[in-house]
């Protein structure tokens, strides 16, 4: 064999050789899948159609292959808008890769169908479904009628724009200074009472009631100046 096809034989070979051994690399659209599947999972219980979108990964990560990786949400991350997603490695070889992402819910929410003012009452008619992004909108976003109807309105509230759980307070149900009626019940009876208010109370709400003995007990408030009490 002449003395240059030989070495080039050798370089042939020498480079067969090393595409053998070269360490196999991670699939980037395993990347992508593992952390759309492990989103959809964690949005399952969320209230409406669940949409996943999976962000670019950087075409120059060079990550060694993994038979299992393993996706987590990092401290402070949530499956809901615009999060991201860790994807570790634990064997062969460790790694750990973020990659953006967003969640996004298309949902029913509640809107102003009228104009509120502050300190008005919320009836049937002064409140619309709306669907959209859930994701996009402001936290504590009233989903149900019986969140909103019955309630009060803390703050003014435009047209249109959307109901917030902090903008709305549940009706007074008794007074500061109000007689009550304490009511205690399990099986087989019913005990009931009169107190005096010692503070303003929501439904729903724990308030302090004295009794006409002078003793100092607490309950749940309810509509109608009723005060559930249990002993």
């Amino acid at each position: 064999m002449k003395p240059q096809y030989s070495a080039l034989a050798l370089l042939v070979l020498a480079g067969a050789a090393s595409a053998q051994t070269a360490p196999a690399r991670q699939d980037h659209a395993v990347l992508r899948q593992t952390v759309s599947q492990f989103l959809t999972v964690q949005a399952g219980g969320l209230p409406g159609q669940i949409t996943v979108t999976v962000g670019a990964i950087d075409p120059r990560l060079n990550l060694a292959a993994c038979a299992a990786p393993e996706a987590f949400l990092p401290n402070g991350a949530r499956a809901w808008g615009k999060t991201s997603v860790g994807v570790r490695c634990v064997a062969p070889s460790p790694w750990t890769v973020y990659i953006p992402a967003m969640v996004q819910v298309q949902g029913e929410y509640l809107a102003a169908a009228v104009p509120l003012a502050q300190g008005q009452t919320i009836g049937p008619n002064d409140v619309a479904r709306v669907s959209g992004d859930l994701t996009a909108l402001p936290p504590g976003i009233v989903t149900e009628q019986a969140q909103a109807v019955g309630h009060t309105v803390a703050r003014s509230v435009a047209v249109g724009a959307p109901l917030r759980q902090d903008a709305l307070r549940s009706q007074q149900a008794v007074a500061q200074g109000q007689v009550v009626r304490l009511v205690s019940s399990g099986p087989g009876f019913k005990v009931t009472a009169d107190g005096r208010a010692l503070a303003n109370g929501s439904d729903g709400q724990v308030v302090q009631v004295k009794t006409q003995n002078g003793q100092v007990v607490s309950g749940v408030a309810r509509a109608g100046g009723t005060v559930e009490v249990t002993f």
